[in-house]
C-alpha cells in the first residue's frame, strides 16, 4: 500500500519534526518515521472499518424509523438494502480486518460525527437513492455504492476531517488528516478486489508495495541526516542567482532529502528523483517553492557534473 512516493514524503516530514524538535535524536528520527508508516496504515484499517461503523448507524436509524411508526401506528416497510449488503458484510467478517482493530484498540467511537455526516449526505446523492430504489441489485451494485462512498464523499466530508484530527490525538496518530485523500484510493482499490465469493480471509492491503520500501526509507533518512551540513554547504553555495530570503525552512527540508537521494542512491534514475521532490514541494510548501527548488537543484546538480561527482 505504502509506495515509494508517500515514503519519501514521509522521510521529509519526519525530518521536518526532527529539525523543529530540538533535542531529538537520529535514532528517534527513525523510530518517529517507522511508526508514520504504521500510523498511515491504521488509517486504512480504519476506513475499512468505516463500513462497519456506518451501516451499523444506518441499521439504528431504520430500528429508530420502525419504532416511531408503530408509536403513531403508521404502516412503515424499511428497506434493508444498504444494511444488508453484501460487500458490507463481507468486510465485517473479514478477519484481517477484525484482528488489526482489535489488536490496535481501535474505534469510531470518538468519531461519530462523521460517521452522522457521511450518512446525511449519503442520503443525497442521487447513486445512493438510485441504488435503494432498484427492484433489484447484483453484488456488483453493492461493492459499487462502497467505491463511490470512499471515493466521492468520505475525502470530501468536513466532518471526517475533524473527526480524524480528534481521533489523531486519542489513539496518538500522525497525518491522517493529510493522508485522507490518499488512503481513501487505496481502500477503493480494496473494494475492487473483493468477488462474491471472497470469504474471510480475504486478503487485504500490505503496508508496503514492497519490503525493500522500508530500506529505502531508512537508508534515506539517515543520509539525509548524517549529510545534513554537506548539502547545507552545497545549497548555500548555488544561492548566488537566488533570493536567499525566499528559502523557507521546508524549501530546506525538501532540497536537502533530495541530494540525499540523489547522491546516494545510483539505481533511481535522476529524472524521478527530481520529479517526486518537486511534487512534494507544490504539496507541502509555498505556492512557487518548486520552481525555486527546481533553480537551486540544477545549479548544484551541474556543478556536480562538471566536478564528476555526478555520474548519473
Amino acid at each position: 500500500m505504502i509506495n515509494r512516493t508517500m515514503v519519501r514524503t514521509r522521510v521529509v516530514q519526519t525530518l521536518f519534526a526532527y529539525y523543529t524538535n530540538q533535542g531529538d535524536t537520529p535514532s528517534h528520527a527513525l523510530k518517529q518515521l517507522r511508526n508514520s508508516f504504521s500510523d498511515t496504515y491504521s488509517l486504512y484499517m480504519m476506513l475499512l472499518e468505516f463500513v462497519n461503523a456506518l451501516t451499523r448507524y444506518a441499521q439504528e436509524q431504520l430500528e429508530a424509523s420502525v419504532e416511531r411508526a408503530k408509536v403513531v401506528h403508521r404502516e412503515f416497510v424499511p428497506n434493508r438494502r444498504f444494511v444488508e449488503n453484501r460487500f458490507a458484510k463481507q468486510v465485517f467478517n473479514n478477519l484481517q480486518l477484525r484482528h488489526y482493530i482489535d489488536e490496535q484498540h481501535l474505534t469510531w467511537d470518538a468519531g461519530m460525527n462523521a460517521v452522522e455526516d457521511v450518512y446525511k449526505q449519503l442520503n443525497n446523492h442521487y447513486f445512493f437513492r438510485d441504488y435503494m430504489r432498484q427492484e433489484t441489485v447484483t453484488y456488483e451494485d453493492d461493492r459499487r455504492v462502497w467505491r463511490r462512498i470512499m471515493s466521492d464523499i468520505v475525502p470530501e466530508s468536513e466532518e471526517m476531517f475533524s473527526a480524524l484530527e480528534e481521533m489523531e490525538v486519542v489513539f496518538d496518530k500522525n497525518h491522517w488528516t493529510t493522508d485522507l485523500d490518499i488512503v481513501a484510493s487505496y481502500v477503493v482499490k480494496t473494494i475492487k478486489r473483493f468477488k462474491e465469493d471472497s470469504d474471510a480471509t480475504q486478503a487485504l492491503l500490505p503496508m508496503f508495495d514492497k519490503e525493500e520500501e522500508v530500506q529505502f526509507g531508512e537508508k534515506l533518512l539517515e543520509c539525509a541526516i548524517a549529510n545534513h551540513d554537506v548539502y547545507a554547504e552545497q545549497v548555500k553555495g548555488r544561492l548566488e542567482h537566488w533570493d536567499a530570503e525566499r528559502l523557507a525552512f521546508m524549501d530546506r527540508i525538501i532540497l536537502q532529502t533530495a541530494l540525499a537521494e540523489i547522491l546516494n542512491f545510483p539505481d533511481i534514475a535522476l529524472e524521478i528523483s527530481m520529479n517526486e521532490y518537486l511534487e512534494i514541494a507544490k504539496e507541502y510548501s509555498s505556492e512557487k517553492s518548486h520552481i525555486f527548488i527546481n533553480g537551486v537543484l540544477d545549479e548544484i546538480l551541474k556543478g556536480m557534473k562538471q566536478d564528476n561527482v555526478l555520474l548519473k
